[in-house]
């Protein structure tokens, strides 16, 4: 039986790399398929809501296409003209970003100091450049992807049907409420958590806007995609805006104080009330479990696997607590809060 355990043990530890080598070496493919599927998600409902009503199956694809090409549109445009927007006012900045290292560089007891070399205009103009051109790779990519959930999508309505021919009348029903309770909760999770994003963005901007930070509408939609990856997103996507409020008023230090102030209220107040509201304990996941799957995902992906790290381990959680077999497997990759509650009203 050792033996056996042993075997088993070292087979999934092979399979677990074996599949993580595929991973990382078919990104170009593989990626696009991941965030197609999970869009399926969002959209699906919306294709069986269009298809009960006897709307034919290509029109209602082509409805949800047309409107994601829109969204996907403008949003290439929007980022496209924040970048150039920001390359167009950033000699404004640079003098003060050289004053200020010349500053920093003479206040520090050093006998040389790497500030005094650095070049801030250079560095600078050399990340926008690279913005500007990532611009390309990530309309292919979006192609890729509205391309892999139209595939995706079309046989979204036919999933039931082709269980019931498949298999017995008895595990037909118990796959259909499996697969209809999987479904729902994934897609319930991720439009909670871009509801949830977008009001962050929405007060990030409207904060920054009221204090006078240039920008604030960039950083908001930097808080709306940060804001997928727990803590270490809402972090990231704070420095920018802390970091400019404190060049753009130079020398005073206090917009930068009542800046990161604004910012933490906002975030604290969405991570521990309306979060909360909105999502409910059950799919709170282990700290343990978010820690790992940033790691692993962004790791494989990059920045890209960390915005979708929080949203493949849900999906995973959900799906495993809906399967008898797997069941433990979805508990423990919880958070525990809610168990630990019901532990305390029982005493």
């Amino acid at each position: 039986m050792n033996k056996d355990k042993l075997v088993l043990l070292s087979l999934t530890i092979l399979t677990v790399v074996a599949v993580g080598f595929v991973l990382k070496v078919a990104k170009p493919v593989i990626l696009p398929l991941v965030i197609a599927w999970l869009m399926t998600f969002i959209f699906g409902p919306a294709i069986n809501f269009m298809t009960q009503r006897k709307i034919p199956l290509p029109v209602a694809i082509t409805v949800i296409m047309l409107l994601l090409s829109g969204v996907v549109f403008l949003s290439v445009f929007f980022l496209h003209g924040r970048v150039v927007a920001i390359a167009a006012e950033f000699p404004r900045y640079e003098e003060k970003f050289i004053r200020i290292g010349t500053e920093i560089a003479g206040a520090l007891p050093l006998a040389y100091n790497p500030l005094t070399d650095f070049d801030w205009g250079k560095s600078a103009r050399s990340t926008l450049v690279t913005l500007s051109g990532s611009f390309f790779s990530i309309v292919s990519y979006l192609v890729m992807v509205m391309i892999f959930l139209a595939f995706l999508l079309s046989g979204k309505p036919y999933v039931q049907q082709k269980m019931d021919r498949a298999l017995s009348k008895k595990t037909a029903d118990q796959m259909k409420i499996i697969s209809s309770s999987i479904s729902s909760q994934i897609s319930r999770y991720l439009w909670a958590m871009v509801l949830i994003s977008f009001l962050t963005g929405c007060l990030i901007w409207l904060v920054l806007t009221i204090i006078g930070i240039d920008f604030a509408i960039t950083w908001g939609a930097l808080a709306f995609f940060f804001n997928f990856i727990p803590v270490i997103g809402s972090v990231a996507a704070s420095i920018p805006p802390i970091l400019l409020a404190l060049v753009q008023f130079y020398p005073s230090i206090w917009p930068g104080l009542i800046t990161l102030i604004a910012i933490t209220v906002v975030q604290m107040t969405m991570g521990n009330f309306i979060t909360p509201k909105i999502l409910g304990d059950r799919l709170h996941l282990s700290p343990v479990v978010i820690l790992l799957s940033l790691l692993f995902w962004g790791w494989l992906w990059g920045i890209v696997g960390a915005l979708l790290a929080v949203p493949i381990a849900s999906a995973i959680k959900i799906t495993c607590e809906n399967i008898n077999e797997l069941h433990p497997i979805g508990v423990m990759m919880g958070s525990g809060r809610r168990f630990w509650k019901e532990s305390q009203s029982i005493k």
